[in-house]
């Protein structure tokens, strides 16, 4: 697998000229995160933006009575953070865990507010992410109101291809607001088909 940076990123999506990848490169700062390592726990501050440069990060919550709620898998490529906390200076909700050995490079408002003032294009690219972001929470949300286990179950493959094998299977049950027992059924009833 072809693992890319954030400035690979950037280069890729933007057509920002070398160049200027230097001058962005003073402000990159990267985290390795170790399997189980958090990046966020509940009632932390969260500042910043966390782009996976390499591993995988889980998004989760933890109810009154104990139980595990996984809200999104970042994996390379993706960008992960709380915005409620970021944007409205609230203690978060969430846990940003390292599902594996994960290399991060962390945005924080200095780096986007140079980003939009030098590069017009990144404002706007900006703007997509959001709204993609949001399209992809609403869609996740009609899910889990709406669809079966077995739907719900192959957005999940479609969403995040090679996810089942890098994750545990109650990971995944989480993630799709099911239990083990039911996505092993989901499971053996497709593999049937």
């Amino acid at each position: 697998m072809k693992y890319y940076t954030f400035k690979e990123y950037l280069i890729n999506n933007l057509a920002i000229e070398n160049i200027h990848v230097d001058e962005i490169s003073d402000n990159l700062k990267f985290i390795d995160v170790p399997k189980g390592e958090y990046l966020l726990k509940e009632g932390d501050f969260c500042s910043d933006i966390f782009f996976v440069d390499k591993g995988l990060l889980r998004q989760y919550s933890i109810d009154e009575k104990g139980k595990e709620h996984i809200l999104t898998f970042a994996p390379e490529t993706w960008f992960v953070t709380d915005r409620e906390s970021s944007f409205f200076a609230q203690p978060t909700p969430y846990y940003i865990q390292a599902v594996e050995e994960t290399t991060v490079t962390v945005i924080d408002d200095h780096l986007l507010n140079m980003l939009s003032e030098h590069f017009p294009s990144f404002t706007k690219f900006n703007t997509q992410l959001l709204h993609s972001h949001i399209r992809q929470l609403q869609a996740r949300i009609n899910l889990l109101l709406s669809a079966s286990a077995e739907d719900r179950y192959l957005n999940f493959i479609k969403i995040y291809p090679d996810i089942f094998q890098r994750v545990p299977q109650a990971m995944v049950a989480s993630y799709l607001g099911i239990t083990p027992e039911s996505l092993s059924r989901v499971r053996r009833d497709l593999a049937m088909k």
